[in-house]
């Protein structure tokens, strides 16, 4: 009588998305002893891996893919020509190196990075229409992303301060009126203000209320 071969008795499959037969396959390549035919045998494998993942085929990244998954489900024992640089088990298992952190500071966490460097090149310019422009645009920019944190309303001397201290004092907004509408601003960025949020909670709870003292039959 045949005993049950159960897969907890079963060596563990290195990439278990391929299946047991290709485990089973790459495993025999390993034994091949003429490199020839192990490279043929590596080749064929790569076919069958290909099938299993229509995905794959005839694109190089992901080709590439398949034959580092074959070095892998082979313990990186298998000796076969590959068309992509052959992994190792060191660089399989080394750690990712800690990626640096910005340090710089923001002065106002609402105007993140690109604001402050548009404000650093409008100062590097020389006097004239196309700096006050620039300053304008800036402004405006600056009233969008406030707006964005402060859903109710922003004062435009708040804007002209802020721009004042981004740029220590070397940028001044000599006509306010260029700024636009906080009221313009906010239909264009589709914010709904925290005062509407307010009466529209308020109408709910006013509905509900008048629904629950109806008589039900």
């Amino acid at each position: 009588m045949t005993s049950l071969e159960y897969n907890t008795s079963r060596p563990k499959m290195m990439i278990a998305e391929y299946g047991r037969n290709v485990q089973k396959m790459v495993n025999f390549a390993v034994t091949v002893e003429d490199k020839e035919e192990r490279n043929k045998v590596a080749q064929a494998i790569i076919a069958v891996m290909g099938a299993l993942n229509p995905e794959f085929r005839d694109k190089d990244e992901l080709n590439h893919k398949l034959w580092a998954h074959l070095f892998i489900m082979s313990d990186f024992k298998l000796d076969v020509d590959s068309p992509y640089p052959i992994p190792t088990k060191e660089s399989f298992f080394e750690k990712p190196g800690v990626m640096g952190y910005p340090q710089s500071k923001i002065k106002f966490g609402h105007y993140g990075k690109i604001i402050p460097k548009m404000i650093d090149k409008a100062v590097e310019m020389p006097e004239g229409e196309e700096r006050e422009a620039l300053t304008a645009h800036i402004a405006n920019c600056m009233k969008k992303a406030y707006l964005t944190w402060n859903r109710d309303t922003v004062s435009d001397d708040v804007i002209i301060d802020q721009l004042a201290q981004l740029s220590n004092g070397r940028l001044v907004l000599k006509d306010p009126e260029v700024l636009d509408g906080t009221q313009q601003l906010i239909k264009e960025l589709g914010i709904a203000s925290s005062n509407n949020n307010q009466n529209n909670r308020k109408k709910f709870k006013k509905n509900s209320n008048k629904n629950r003292k109806k008589k039900r039959y």
